[in-house]
């Protein structure tokens, strides 16, 4: 089979287009043909070594497919089945073996694309929203990137949940793009200070939590965007990491909480893995959950889609067609 192989982190171009054994699956595992992966930021991570692990290894923690072999002592999917997995690596390849208990059965109304870019970003912004800080109706939030994959995921969702959202993007053109999805006040960062505008906007209180996936350039002011007793949720360094941070920092601003999850944790039993998918499959097919996808790029060229990714050239979600 045709894959990538990364072998040394550093920059897009260790990215190896090369000849790979096909995988067999074990005990518990399956085989899928791959169709549509999704690109994020943890690929990204992983490639540079932000994320560390084991090298050489195949990336890709997203994926759409078809189950073409089965280990021995699966029950949970049957071969032909059309699945989708998160948090598990090896997408970026014709084939790939995937643990029977984390792969998704896809609704015969969601399509490849659809389903390969909701999985991922649309778990995350679940989890976000209705787990990591529950998020009320009426409240301010402020969510950075607004106009990102999971930004724009998090526009629609927090809108269905009647949160009042601040979102911050570097365009007009993606500022449309958040106000469209349900964003209620608009933050140019290149043009004014987003903690000053949040406290503008929120009477001087602060916003109740802060979603923050950009990391290092926005992270101090982002503390500073905070009511009393709010919470920090960094999800991602798309900026680079945060330096260390003194917890007296958090008792100084107000008694603030500060997390840094990650979706692994906040799928790891089936049930929560399932329910979460089932969630944005419904909210998908009645039409209350809008994915977009821009940005389509052949497996070939997965180097060129990491690199856009992260010269913030893309919008939606990124994906890779096998």
């Amino acid at each position: 089979m045709r894959g990538f192989q990364v072998k040394r982190h550093g920059g897009p171009e260790v990215l190896e287009y090369v000849e790979l054994p096909d995988p067999t699956p074990g005990p518990g595992e399956a085989l899928i043909r791959v169709r549509v992966a999704g690109v994020n930021f943890t690929d990204v991570y992983q490639r540079t070594g932000m994320y560390p692990g084991t090298l050489p290894f195949t990336p890709g923690v997203e994926g759409v497919g078809v189950v073409e072999k089965l280990g021995s002592g699966v029950t949970e999917v049957k071969v032909g089945d059309r699945v989708g997995w998160v948090m598990m690596k090896g997408a970026y390849a014709e084939l790939a073996v995937v643990p029977a208990e984390r792969l998704v059965p896809i609704p015969a109304s969601i399509d490849d694309r659809t389903a390969a870019a909701i999985l991922l970003q649309g778990m995350t912004a679940h989890f976000l929203l209705r787990d990591c800080y529950r998020v009320t109706k009426g409240e301010w939030i402020l969510v950075h990137a607004a106009a990102g994959g999971v930004g724009l995921l998090m526009m629609q969702i927090g809108h269905k949940i009647g949160a009042r959202i601040i979102g911050t993007t570097s365009t007009e053109e993606k500022a449309a793009l958040a106000r469209e999805a349900g964003a209620d006040e608009i933050v140019l960062y290149t043009k004014e200070d987003f903690q000053q505008a949040a406290k503008r906007i929120t009477g001087g209180a602060g916003v109740s939590v802060v979603y923050d996936s950009v990391g290092k350039t926005t992270f101090d002011k982002s503390l500073d965007s905070l009511r009393r007793r709010g919470y920090m949720v960094l999800f991602g360094a798309s900026s680079g990491p945060v330096p260390p941070l003194d917890p007296q920092v958090l008792n100084r601003k107000g008694s603030l909480y500060l997390t840094r999850p990650t979706l692994g944790d906040y799928v790891s039993t089936r049930e929560e893995l399932l329910g979460r998918a089932a969630d944005l499959f419904d909210w998908v097919s009645k039409g209350e959950l809008k994915v977009r996808v821009e940005h389509v790029y052949p497996l070939a060229e997965a180097a060129k889609a990491h690199a856009d990714l992260e010269a913030r050239k893309t919008t939606g979600k990124v994906l890779l067609t096998i």
